[in-house]
């Protein structure tokens, strides 16, 4: 049995009621619904909220909600991982217990169908603890520069300074649209990137964090091309 878990708080502060705001034709929550249904994979895919009005626009677009979250749970302070586990556990007193658990970002329109079933794929292959999403940086971290106090700049390692682009070691990060593990693992809090966790890699140009106005003008543009060009 598989389970997706949508986490989606209702106090976003820098882009207010960001999970249900409309983005590109739907609340922004309805993508992440729609990757999931139509991967297949899962058995049940749920909402985890505090907000009422976010659980009615899960309910319209096909996702349980089950329970509330409780407060405690839904602060600015809150991690991914303590919500994955009251889901989790919460199901498993009303009877409901899954294998796999898949914890999906409310704020992933990028997220396809196809990446949810390779990286399910991949995890029925290889066994590891999870399987999370990730994209590799634009540029080469090592080259990367910090502004100083005084608005002069400096290179973090300057060691690097003379190394060719292409002589250095590609960096990724964390693409934050997709968490997938087993039971076991969630409720054991290993760690996401403890080193027993495999990521599945996505191209740039479907990644986009949306924290900011200036991601989400960001994200509607990439969007509205990726879906004009039915890479979608």
């Amino acid at each position: 049995m598989n389970l997706a878990i949508i986490p989606a708080r209702g106090g976003s502060k820098r882009i207010p009621r960001k999970n249900i705001k409309p983005f590109y034709g739907l609340p922004m929550l309805a993508w992440s619904i729609k990757a999931a249904q139509e991967s297949g994979l899962f058995d049940k895919i749920i909402v985890s909220t505090d907000d009422p009005e976010i659980a009615a626009v899960a309910t319209k677009f096909g996702a349980d909600v089950p329970f509330i979250r409780p407060s405690e749970l839904s602060d600015d302070h809150t991690g991914t991982s303590p919500v994955v586990r009251h889901a989790i556990n919460t199901l498993a007193d009303s009877g409901e217990e899954y294998d796999v658990v898949c914890c999906i970002y409310a704020t992933s329109p990028f997220l396809m169908a196809q990446d949810l079933k390779k990286a399910f794929n991949l995890f029925t292959a290889e066994k590891p603890s999870f399987v999370f999403s990730a994209a590799s940086f634009a540029a080469p971290i090592q080259r990367a520069l910090r502004i100083k106090a005084d608005s002069r700049a400096e290179m973090i390692s300057p060691q690097y300074a003379g190394t060719r682009s292409q002589d250095l070691e590609e960096a990724y990060h964390d693409a934050g649209q997709f968490y997938l593990g087993s039971s076991h693992s969630w409720l054991s809090k290993i760690g996401m990137f403890s080193g027993s966790a495999m990521p599945y890699v996505l191209p740039r140009h479907r990644v986009q964090d949306i924290d900011t106005e200036e991601d989400w003008v960001r994200a509607e543009y990439m969007k509205k091309v990726l879906m004009e060009s039915g890479d979608r």
